[in-house]
C-alpha cells in the first residue's frame, strides 16, 4: 500500500560507466511504467502525472544523461543512439518488459525508436510530441553535404565549450526564467519544475542541472527512411499526442501516422509543447482509457504540485 502524498524514491543505475538516477514511486505488483521526459527537462517534471498513475502503476521517471541528476557525458557528446542503449539498460536491469512508456518530445523520439527495435518490450506508448520536426521542416538541413554539416557542428562545439552555465541571483530569478519559458505553466507549476530543475552553485546562486552540450543535436542521425522502418515496427497500441498551439504538426495530416501498424492521434486544444502541464485533467483522463488504468486518485488538484 502507498502512503498518500508520499514522493518518490530517488535510485540510479550504470549504463556506459554513466551513473544514471531515476526516481521510483513504489507499488513493484503492479504494471510497469516508465515516465521518459524531454530535452533540458528532468525526471520531476512528471510529478502531477506519477501521482495519478502511481496506484495502478508501478511508476519510475528516469533522468536522461546530461539532465537532472544524472551523470553527464565527459566527452559532451549525446546521441540517439545513447539514449536508446540508456532506456534498454533501464529496462533489462530492472526486469520491466512488458513495459508502459509515456514520454514528451525527446524521450518520445527515444521511446519510439526503442519500442521499434524491442516491439514485444513496449505494452503501451504514449508520445507526447516525440516525432521531431514534419516532414520538410528539416528538409534544407538535411540536404547539406556532410562536411559542412561536421564544420558546423564543430564550430558550434567550440561555441558551447567556452559558455559558462547561466547563474541566476536567486531561486526567484531562476523561477521567472521558467515562467517566461512557458507562458501556459501556473505559478505553482513553474515554482515545483524551478526547485527540481536547479542546483544551488557554491557562491549562492542558481543555475541548470542539464549540460549544455544537450542543446547540440549531432551532425549525423538515422535517416528519415530508417526512422519511420522503426516507426512501422512498432507493433503495441501507440497514442501520438500533440497541443494544438505548438509547433508539432498534426502526424494524421502530415503523413506520419501512416507509418504505424497501431496508433492513433491525440490534439490536445488549448496546449503547448508541454502538453501534460498545459492541460493536465484533459491529458490524464485520456491517458488513463488508453492505458485501461482505474479511476483517476487525483483530480483537478493534480495541477498543485507537492511540495
Amino acid at each position: 500500500m502507498i502512503a498518500p502524498g508520499s514522493g518518490p524514491t530517488s535510485r540510479s543505475y550504470f549504463s556506459q560507466r554513466l551513473r544514471l538516477h531515476y526516481v521510483d514511486w513504489g507499488n513493484q505488483e503492479a504494471p510497469p511504467l516508465i515516465l521518459l521526459h524531454g530535452g533540458r527537462d528532468h525526471c520531476r517534471n512528471w510529478d502531477w502525472v506519477a501521482a495519478d498513475l502511481r496506484q495502478d502503476f508501478h511508476v519510475i521517471a528516469p533522468d536522461l544523461r546530461g539532465h537532472g541528476d544524472s551523470a553527464w557525458s565527459a566527452s559532451g557528446h549525446y546521441t540517439m543512439a545513447n539514449h536508446i542503449y540508456d532506456l534498454a539498460q533501464l529496462v533489462h536491469q530492472q526486469n520491466l518488459a512488458p513495459v508502459s512508456i509515456i514520454a514528451h518530445s525527446l524521450g518520445g523520439n527515444i521511446a519510439l525508436r526503442y519500442a521499434g527495435i524491442y516491439p514485444d518490450n513496449v505494452r503501451r506508448l504514449v508520445a507526447i510530441e516525440g516525432l521531431g520536426p514534419g516532414p520538410g521542416q528539416d528538409a534544407v538541413s538535411d540536404r547539406k553535404p556532410i562536411a559542412e554539416r561536421m564544420r558546423n557542428w564543430i564550430d558550434q562545439q567550440r561555441a558551447i565549450s567556452g559558455r559558462q552555465p547561466r547563474r541566476y541571483p536567486s531561486m526567484e530569478a531562476a523561477y521567472a526564467r521558467m515562467q517566461e519559458e512557458n507562458k501556459h505553466l501556473t505559478p505553482a507549476q513553474a515554482r515545483h519544475l524551478t526547485q527540481y530543475g536547479v542546483n544551488q552553485n557554491e557562491d549562492g546562486t542558481y543555475s541548470w542541472k542539464f549540460d549544455h552540450y544537450v542543446r547540440l543535436w549531432p551532425p549525423y542521425d538515422m535517416t528519415r527512411d530508417a526512422i519511420a522502418e522503426l516507426w512501422a515496427a512498432v507493433t503495441c497500441p501507440t497514442l501520438l499526442v500533440y497541443g494544438t498551439e505548438s509547433w508539432a504538426t498534426n502526424p494524421a495530416e502530415d503523413g506520419r501516422l501512416a507509418h504505424f501498424k497501431n496508433a492513433s492521434v491525440l490534439a490536445v486544444p488549448k496546449a503547448g509543447h508541454w502538453v501534460h502541464h498545459d492541460q493536465l485533467d484533459f491529458f490524464l483522463a485520456r491517458v488513463r482509457a488508453f492505458l485501461g488504468a482505474q479511476s483517476p486518485l487525483v483530480t483537478k488538484s493534480a495541477n498543485r504540485p507537492r511540495e
